[in-house]
């Protein structure tokens, strides 16, 4: 017998500074998230799967339209006509306190409580499921502590949105000890709230599945859910499964000891072709970030806008559903050694750069920017998003840029 675990799903997310990318398939990176829910049920129904529990944060807040809910509606109903049963809790972003909008679901779709921690058994399956929904979005308490006990001769799963102990980059909602989970005596703990996949634990299996559909550019890597085989109360295996439409990929690039720009083209070439492998068919988001000691560092700052194109041009062979550049991030240092400052105008500007691109320095400068930031017209920082806040980035090309003229000076001196 087999359920399947996933959790995230953050339908119809808002998908926010797209618009600043005028070649961005923003509908397609848009829908991504309906297309993925799609693929969940036609794994649930592929597999023949008993069982479909939802780890919290199904929706990314309060509906925009009512059209969310139907779809999810529609959605499940595909599963409660299989005979799939459906058990759902809330996290942070769909706290009962965050959506105000609601539709009537299938009868075999089973939310759990927000007020308390409750168990369903499903008897033909020989399955309980421990679950507790978010009443609000700031959950400080550890709910697991309140989870019932488990229920004999069933396999136990409990269903929690979570933090565990901290996990980077999440806010520490529901926080919670994994020996709490391991000593509560469930076979299978199906998480919730960390989108990046993770085992925490085995014998019991304590599973973060991830998020289903990777978002923007930090949310890297294959997307999904996780289908467990089951035997009675004894788990047989523990899968990944990949359900995202779109792939977001970080291609790092080392150009150290690179003599010329064409073979920093190429190598970006080659890791492009490996990512769209790599994506199986489907578009493919990435990021460009070129990291080493070279000569070519600032010629590659110089002809940063040049190169982006051709990483562009590269990307429309790339087949499947294509690709899309969505960043050149240039983290390169120059090779050759420091040159000693004299008393002229670009050795004067390359102290002050040098001290602002120091601990602190940066964020000094950007708050006296801030007065002139806020009064800007919004269309102005649109367009040049840097605005918001100082480069580091830009700072960097400026600067390398300057101490080449400077030893190109030296040189010639």
């Amino acid at each position: 017998m087999k359920l399947v675990h996933a959790a995230d799903l953050h339908l119809d997310s808002a998908l926010t500074g797209l618009t600043r990318y005028e070649s961005a398939p923003a509908d397609e990176i848009r829908g991504a998230t309906r297309r993925a829910f799609a693929n969940l049920i036609g794994l649930c129904l592929e597999e023949r799967a008993a069982l479909l529990v939802i780890a919290g944060d199904l929706f990314d807040g309060d509906w925009r339209d009512v059209s969310t809910g139907l779809f999810f509606a529609a959605q499940l109903s595909k599963l409660c006509e299989a005979g799939v049963q459906v058990v759902w809790i809330r996290g942070n972003h769909d706290a009962v306190s965050q959506i105000r909008r609601s539709v009537r679901l299938p009868e075999s779709v089973i939310e759990l409580l927000a007020e308390r921690a409750e168990t369903r058994v499903f008897e033909s399956l020989g399955v309980a499921v421990h679950g507790r929904s978010f009443a609000k979005r700031d959950v400080t308490e550890d709910l697991a502590a309140t989870y019932p006990e488990r229920v004999a001769g069933a396999l136990n799963v409990g269903l929690l949105h979570t933090a565990l102990e901290g996990r980077a980059g999440h806010d520490h909602y529901a926080p919670c000890r994994v020996e709490t989970l391991v000593n509560r005596g469930y076979e299978y703990w199906a998480l919730g709230h960390v989108h990046q996949r993770e085992v925490v634990h085995v014998q019991p299996h304590i599973v973060f599945p991830g998020n289903l559909q990777g978002r923007h550019a930090r949310e890297l890597g294959e997307k999904g859910a996780t289908l467990v085989s089951f035997e009675g109360d004894r788990i047989s295996a523990v899968e990944h499964r990949s359900l995202d439409v779109v792939r977001w990929a970080e291609l790092s690039v080392n150009v150290s000891g690179v003599q010329h720009v064409d073979d920093v083209r190429a190598a970006c070439q080659r890791e492009l072709t490996l990512a769209a492998e790599a994506a199986q068919g489907r578009l493919l988001a990435f990021r460009v970030k070129l990291h080493g000691a070279t000569e070519l560092d600032a010629l590659l700052r110089a002809r940063r806008d040049e190169l982006r194109e051709d990483l562009c041009g590269f990307s429309y062979g790339v087949g499947g559903a294509g690709a899309w550049l969505e960043k050149l991030q240039l983290g390169t240092q120059p090779l050759t050694r420091d040159v000693p400052l004299g008393d002229d105008a670009l050795a004067e500007i390359d102290r002050a750069l040098a001290e602002l691109l120091q601990a602190g320095g940066a964020e000094a400068y950007g708050e006296q920017l801030s007065d002139l930031t806020k009064k800007l017209p919004v269309e102005v920082l649109d367009q040049v998003p840097e605005l918001r806040g100082l480069s580091l980035e830009l700072m960097t090309d400026v600067r390398s840029l300057l101490r080449e003229r400077l030893a190109a000076g030296q040189d010639s001196a």
